[in-house]
């Protein structure tokens, strides 16, 4: 023990270090997230990994649920992945509140930043790629597959669901309604307020409007998705952070 606690010491002056233009709450918040942070990254991780803290977790995130197993690439970092920090002003973030509630896997490619007051339900494959960024309030429910790609920003209130949670039969009581992967590409940017569905399909290089339904496949890049029913609204376009 008397060699973890410097090791722990210097990870959590290598986290604060990385929050530049630190407020005194947000110094007060990342002393508040240790308790959980400690148990997070010493549950799902090998010594070695977790003395590293490589992924910190916010005071106000509920882990209802610590099974499964978290993937990281090869290379980890002290706080490469957050979990319930951030601020987006038009939310109160004193009170809001994650859950991170997994059974099935996780599997980070990278750095990655998940939003105060996000919500995790994952019993099938979530893969999130590096530089992921869901700002928050946002919910992701997975039963099969959702996998996004490298440098993806997900704004506000946007649910990712792959299931329909309940399952719906037919008179020979076949089921009718399964669960199907949604896939979305590097660099996708997704608008406030939006929904993306089981079977959804999101090509590299596009912009999802705000409040959009998703329930199919595009194709294509460089393109503006909205509407309901959704369209391309706009092509030969690029977005930038």
């Amino acid at each position: 023990m008397a060699c973890i606690c410097p090791l722990l010491r210097i990870s959590y002056f290598c986290i604060i270090k990385t929050c530049t233009a630190m407020t005194a709450f947000d110094f007060f918040n990342i002393v508040r997230s240790i308790p959980k942070t400690l148990r997070f990254n010493f549950h799902y991780f090998p010594f070695k990994t977790a003395v590293k803290l490589p992924v910190v977790v916010s005071h106000r995130t509920y882990l209802r649920e610590l099974q499964g197993k978290v993937e990281l690439p090869e290379k980890v970092e002290t706080a490469m992945i957050k979990i319930g920090f951030g601020d987006v002003g038009h939310y109160d973030r004193k009170r809001s509140r994650g859950i991170w509630q997994v059974s099935g896997t996780v599997s980070f490619g990278g750095k990655a930043s998940i939003g105060h007051g996000s919500k995790l339900s994952v019993r099938g494959h979530l893969s999130l790629g590096a530089d992921f960024n869901m700002t928050a309030e946002s919910t992701i429910v997975c039963a099969k597959e959702i996998r996004f790609g490298n440098d993806c920003l997900l704004a506000w209130d946007i649910l990712v669901m792959d299931t329909d949670e309940h399952p719906l039969y037919n008179k020979e009581n076949e089921r009718i309604n399964p669960d199907k992967a949604i896939l979305v590409g590097d660099h996708v940017w997704v608008g406030c307020k939006c929904v993306l569905l089981k079977g959804a399909e999101v090509p590299s290089d596009t912009v999802v409007a705000a409040g959009t339904l998703l329930t199919s496949a595009f194709a294509g890049d460089h393109q503006v998705i909205g509407g309901n029913p959704p369209a391309v609204l706009k092509s030969d376009v690029r977005w930038d952070h």
